[in-house]
């Protein structure tokens, strides 16, 4: 863990320009859209928001795969020892995208799955005693540690490794699961280097957020060696 830390921040302190910039850009962006979209909904006066809905998803979830595609793109870059140039973050690659979208899409789903099932028990549960209740509550909780803790790198297997999303996400789960403990505690470190991010005014998060994913595929990179398997540097 203390590994990936010192490379993950080297890679950092290599090229912080580049990955602070960009994600200045893709912030800007996200923001900017919601304030047009939330405009034109305003002023459309528009009773039946489901056009609205879709839109503000559809372009919220497109600038978020750029945004996160281009910032693992430069980050990895920088772990290998170059430095990425503004145009290798801002590069848009769909496939890249495509394949990041499924996975999450898949994951989301075995969790709403999960939710459903625990939401069930819980209700059967508490209909046979109070007490009882809360034994799904607290299983859901530890369920939902579980897979934040070893789902954590899914962004970085969906883009650099082959495989199907279900393949990606049992990679996580078997390979993660055998240092689950220390990547808990990287979760951890990168949880609190964000949460200072934004208490500084939400700026800080220009610094943190490029760092947390540096750290985070230094750690891959132990875990799962350096191959390309996607050509998603090169595409």
């Amino acid at each position: 863990m203390l590994q990936a830390i010192e490379d993950g921040w080297n890679a950092f302190a290599r090229a912080p320009w580049p990955l602070v910039l960009f994600t200045l850009l893709a912030g800007s962006i996200w923001i900017l859209f919601q304030i047009i979209v939330r405009g034109a909904h305003a002023l459309a006066n528009d009773s039946v928001p489901i056009a609205y809905f879709l839109v503000v998803a559809i372009g919220s979830t497109i600038i978020s795969l750029w945004g996160i595609t281009g910032l693992i793109r430069g980050a990895w870059k920088s772990l290998n020892g170059d430095k990425p140039s503004f145009s290798d973050l801002v590069r848009w690659d769909g496939n890249a995208a495509g394949r990041l979208f499924i996975n999450q899409i898949v994951l989301a789903i075995i969790v709403s799955i999960i939710v459903l099932v625990l939401r069930w028990l819980t209700n059967e549960f508490f209909a046979a005693s109070t007490f009882a209740g809360f034994i799904p509550l607290i299983a859901g909780v530890v369920i939902f540690i579980y897979l934040s803790v070893n789902q954590k790198l899914l962004p970085a297997i969906a883009l650099l490794q082959t495989g199907n999303p279900v393949e990606n996400i049992q990679k996580g789960q078997k390979i993660i699961d055998a240092t689950w403990w220390w990547m808990l505690l990287l979760l951890i470190v990168n949880t609190i280097i964000l949460t200072f991010g934004i208490i500084l005014n939400g700026v800080g998060l220009l610094v943190a957020s490029p760092a947390v994913i540096c750290i985070s595929l230094a750690a891959y990179r132990q875990l799962f060696g350096t191959d390309d398997q996607t050509g998603f540097l090169n595409s």
